[in-house]
């Protein structure tokens, strides 16, 4: 299995695998395995990135 997450970088959407109802999330930053995102539903959310494999979103 590939890290995702290692190639993020802002600008990118992605999707919580454990929380569907956030919606669509952009990346704000990726620094030393903590993303930021800014999901449309929930805001701001830091993610650990060794805990949490986020799903990327290839069309909107």
């Amino acid at each position: 299995m590939s890290d995702i997450n290692a190639i993020l970088e802002p600008g990118m959407l992605v999707r919580h695998p454990e929380h569907a109802d956030w919606g669509v999330g952009q990346v704000q930053s990726n620094i030393g395995g903590k993303i930021t995102v800014n999901f449309r539903e929930e805001g701001k959310v830091v993610i650990d990135g060794s805990r949490i494999l986020l799903v990327l979103v290839y069309e909107e």
